[in-house]
């Protein structure tokens, strides 16, 4: 049993390794020949030490609450460093049903549903070390949820990693604790995360494993950009707990542990398309493929088995592009598909269809409103089963979401949504639900 734990380690170690090694020689060849220093700060843009690498983007830096030319932000910037604070709360209700008992409770809103989380950050450039496009990026996180099965409650490490880009910004690599929600597939409508949570979306890339917030794992990302707006990118992680989120941070409420015992490696590989709006209407193909090698429950047969798998293929394409000035600002179409394996699954199938529209009104350039249809399978394997016990199922689930987001102040986001859902829990059969979501984000 101890070797099959050590042989687990094996690939975390080694990219670990490999990325230390990759960062440490490029310093060190700087130094030996004698080449100049570092730029100085003034050559450099504070938004070198937000986050980089990821599918999504966070808010600029120079978007916060605290000003970014305030002497707080000069005198860590002169050193290469950003401290940054993120702070989330949000709401949810059923409108249509009364609240019930919190031992009945089968879906997020069923009763009143709160989230608070804060987050700080600490990024830096590396120019200390003379090395140039590399950051040192590490976070942790306090999450609470009124309702533990939507969460989970943590205090924990969220991220904790180096990234470089080699090759005149050809290879970016990534490697440390890192949450790959963020790094891949690109499921946050407008790719941005100040949007918020904005209904009910895709969860069958975290069934699978992939680590998302606020949960970290040990691995490495590689993304090599091809011509012509062509990418490839692959995620080797630690998977997480396969049996959820709350079960993943008790076993490990720290997030520093870096194997627990039967959690191992991950795969992701997605490859794409993805032209910015600035030389064309924005275009952002990507698909792919995860294969998870840690035992899961088989709904099939009851027993652990390792091979659980998901593959994912998404699009988003701009419409109108009605501002040459703000080539970002218009219409946009999208779709989803992501399927995964039904034996280890409860959610095994999702399609989605969206349309957004970023700067609505003239008078509002960072505004965006959104709809997004979506439509879910639940494994056979398991609600079968659970026919045969008596219980109410839903054989599959639907919602519609309309939403508006819009920023309040200097570093302060809001967004208001509804969502219609039908199958909002797989057991017991409810009635269907009219959402609210309210979410308010400061940046710090």
């Amino acid at each position: 049993m101890q070797n099959t734990i050590s042989y687990a380690r094996k690939p975390f170690v080694i990219v670990l390794f490999l990325t230390l090694v990759c960062l440490w020689a490029h310093a060190q060849s700087v130094a030996e020949t004698g080449l100049p220093d570092a730029p100085r700060a003034s050559e450099r843009s504070i938004e070198d030490l937000n986050y980089l690498g990821g599918d999504v983007s966070m808010p600029p830096i120079v978007d916060s609450i605290v000003d970014v030319n305030s002497r707080f932000r000069r005198a860590l910037f002169s050193k290469g460093v950003a401290l940054r604070v993120i702070s989330m709360s949000q709401y949810v209700q059923n409108t249509l049903a009364a609240p019930v008992p919190a031992d009945q409770q089968a879906y997020v809103g069923q009763s009143p549903f709160g989230n608070v989380m804060v987050q700080p950050i600490l990024s830096a450039d590396l120019r200390q070390l003379h090395l140039h496009h590399a950051q040192f990026y590490t976070g942790s996180v306090w999450n609470w949820v009124s309702w533990n099965p939507a969460g989970p409650k943590a205090f924990q490490l969220w991220d904790l990693y180096l990234y470089k880009e080699f090759g005149k910004d050809r290879v970016e690599l990534k490697g440390g604790y890192t949450t790959n929600g963020l790094d891949f597939i690109g499921l946050f409508v407008g790719g941005n995360t100040s949007t918020g949570p904005q209904g009910v979306y895709a969860v069958l890339p975290y069934e699978v494993g992939m680590s998302y917030f606020p949960m970290t794992t040990p691995g490495a990302d590689i993304r090599i950009n091809g011509p012509k707006f062509t990418y490839l990118k692959s995620g080797f992680q630690r998977s997480i707990d396969p049996d959820g989120g709350p079960t993943e941070v008790q076993r490990n409420h720290t997030g520093f542990r870096p194997v627990p015992h039967g959690d191992k490696l991950l795969v992701i590989e997605e490859a794409g398309y993805q032209r910015p709006a600035a030389t064309a209407p924005m275009l952002w193909f990507r698909t792919g493929y995860m294969h998870n090698s840690t035992p899961y429950l088989s709904f099939a047969d009851g027993k652990r088995e390792a091979g659980n798998h998901a593959a994912f293929a998404l699009i988003d394409y701009q419409l109108r592009q009605p501002s040459p000035t703000r080539p970002a600002h218009g219409l946009y179409v999208g779709g989803t598909f992501i399927q995964a394996a039904p034996r280890f699954n409860a959610y095994d199938l999702y399609y989605e269809a969206r349309i957004y529209q970023k700067a609505p009104f003239r008078s509002r350039p960072n505004d965006m409103i959104s709809v997004v249809s979506t439509y879910g399978g639940h494994s056979h394997y398991l609600t079968d089963t659970l026919v045969a016990q008596s219980k109410t199922v839903w054989r599959n689930g639907a919602s519609l979401t309309g939403s508006y987001s819009l920023p309040v102040h200097n570093g302060q986001f809001a967004t208001l949504g509804l969502s219609y859902i039908r199958g909002q829990a797989i057991t017991p059969r409810v009635s269907d639900a009219l959402t609210f979501n309210a979410t308010y984000l400061l940046f710090f």
